[in-house]
C-alpha cells in the first residue's frame, strides 16, 4: 500500500508543480486582493482561492511578465511605460492574465 501511494504522488508531482507560484507571490497577490476587498477573513478566502485559480490557468513565468508589465504601467512612466505598452507579446501576457483573473472572479466571488 505504501508503495503504490508513493508511486502515484511522484507520479503527481510534475503535473501539481507544473504551475506552482513561489510563496512570496501568493502571499503578495492576497495582501494586494485583501486590501482591494476590505481586509476581512472572507476577503483572505476569496483571495486565496482566486490566486489559486489563476495559477491553474497559467505558468508563474507568464503570470510574472504581465504583473510586471501591469505594475509598469500603473507606474506612470510616459514614453518609458512604452517597452510594457506596445509590444504585442506585452499586451497578449496581460490579457492572458486579466482572463485568468476574471476567470478566478466569477468562481471565487460569488
Amino acid at each position: 500500500m505504501r508503495r503504490v501511494l508513493a508511486l502515484s504522488l511522484l507520479l503527481a508531482a510534475p503535473a501539481a508543480l507544473a504551475h506552482d507560484y513561489p510563496t512570496v507571490a501568493r502571499a503578495d497577490y492576497v495582501l494586494g486582493c485583501m486590501a482591494a476587498n476590505g481586509n476581512t477573513r472572507l476577503a483572505l478566502e476569496r483571495c486565496a482561492c482566486a490566486i489559486d485559480a489563476i495559477a491553474a490557468q497559467l505558468p508563474y513565468e507568464r503570470y510574472e511578465a504581465a504583473d510586471t508589465a501591469l505594475r509598469m504601467l500603473a507606474g506612470n512612466l510616459g514614453e518609458r511605460g512604452a517597452a510594457f505598452r506596445d509590444p504585442p507579446q506585452v499586451r497578449a501576457e496581460v490579457e492572458a492574465l486579466r482572463r485568468a483573473q476574471a476567470e478566478a472572479t466569477l468562481q471565487c466571488f460569488p
